[in-house]
């Protein structure tokens, strides 16, 4: 990849069902629709549905590059939308289990690309399983998506404990999804990083929610992104705001390259961010 800044940020989440790929998905599309290059890897390597959607077919996917079948610029495909998609495998569960050094493999296999991109979205595995960290760790910002329910809220309670006080990981991020208003997802922001502040001695950050819209489900079932089907609707409005935060965060200090700096993180050249 070139050697021009890359901010590389993995989308997590304590649980699954909170729209961990619809907000991954969505972002992507909203910072391509503002003018930036985006590249995104489908990450979660047992469920793999980001090119659903994306409304797009993949013939490829990573498991191809894992098995040695195929490089990593033969699977990556670019969406209608814009966004440059490394698929993930679906229903493998091999690659569902990925240990530290498996998952380190799988990034060096980027540093072979040679494209410009500005944003590189990492949309990994709900739950807290070695592959994940080890993503999260890579990643030079952290956003952890979550509903205001009280498993999803525990849950992702879980995730920001192990990421900042078993590996002392920072810059993390908070995106409620689903809230009933803006000043609901605040206000759930301010809850969680409440007991943070308390339990752990630590703050997570907060950039904007995801309001509740019917079209969120429509859009779904259309293989689409919201921002096409709907873009009137307050989530499209949402994301357009989400994706205008992301861009205001600026680069991270000591990065050389996207990339270059991902793949350090993994092999322990960084030992904090």
């Amino acid at each position: 990849m070139s050697q021009k800044i890359t901010e590389v940020i993995g989308i997590a989440s304590g649980k699954g069902g909170v729209g961990k790929t619809s907000i991954a998905t969505n972002l992507a599309v909203s910072l391509v629709k503002g003018g930036h290059k985006v590249m995104l890897f489908d990450a979660d390597l047992g469920l793999a549905n980001a090119q659903l959607a994306f409304g797009c077919r993949a013939e490829f996917n990573f498991s191809h590059v894992l098995s040695g079948q195929k490089s990593l610029e033969e699977i990556i495909v670019t969406t209608r939308q814009g966004v440059r998609l490394v698929p993930g495998a679906s229903g493998i569960q091999q690659m569902a289990s990925l240990s530290m050094t498996e998952s380190a493999g799988i990034i060096q296999a980027f540093n072979a690309l040679d494209e410009e991109i500005e944003f590189f979205i990492i949309d990994a595995a709900a739950g807290i399983a070695d592959s994940v960290v080890t993503f999260m760790q890579a990643a030079q910002r952290r956003f952890i998506v979550l509903r205001d329910e009280p498993s999803s809220i525990a849950d992702a309670y879980g995730m920001i404990k192990v990421l900042a006080q078993e590996h002392q990981l920072n810059e993390i991020y908070l995106v409620p999804n689903m809230v009933q208003s803006q000043a609901a997802g605040e206000q759930l922001y301010r809850r969680v990083n409440d007991v943070c502040e308390r339990f752990l001695g630590i703050s997570v950050m907060y950039l904007h929610s995801i309001t509740y819209d019917e079209h969120m489900l429509g859009a779904l079932r259309a293989y689409s992104s919201v921002l096409e089907f709907a873009p009137g609707g307050n989530a499209a409005r949402d994301f357009r705001q989400l994706a205008l935060a992301t861009g205001r965060l600026g680069s991270m200090v000591g990065a050389t390259g996207g990339v270059q700096f991902f793949m350090e993180r993994l092999t322990g050249h960084y030992s904090a961010i």
